[in-house]
């Protein structure tokens, strides 16, 4: 058997799952806690005018959750994170700081 028969057979056999494992926690725990900003920021907004306090609230969890969401996108451009999980990663970190950009833009 050729070194690229073996090789062809570990990878049929679910040899890369570990390592998919190893990149996919850290990155499923990111979009989780970007996810709950973004749930913050557009569920938890300011009372009226007056809540000055609501409207920071709101402008910090938005700022994390775009730099959360600018991490999920570098961790999963580098190259053996996108070998090993693939580029349907790539939609979490968009779609989350998409809401939370439109969110700092409505917010007023």
């Amino acid at each position: 058997m050729s070194f690229d028969a073996e090789r062809a057979q570990r990878e049929a056999s679910g040899s890369r799952r570990p390592v998919r494992w190893v990149f996919a926690l850290p990155l499923a725990l990111v979009h989780a806690l970007n996810a709950v900003l973004v749930y913050a920021a557009v569920f938890n907004g300011p009372q009226a005018a007056w809540d000055h306090q609501g409207y920071e609230g709101t402008a910090a969890a938005v700022f994390l959750s775009l730099c959360l969401s600018l991490l999920g996108v570098v961790i999963t451009f580098l190259p053996p994170v996108r070998r090993a999980l693939g580029p349907w990663w790539f939609a979490p970190p968009l779609v989350l700081g998409v809401i939370a950009w439109v969110r700092i833009e409505t917010l007023g």
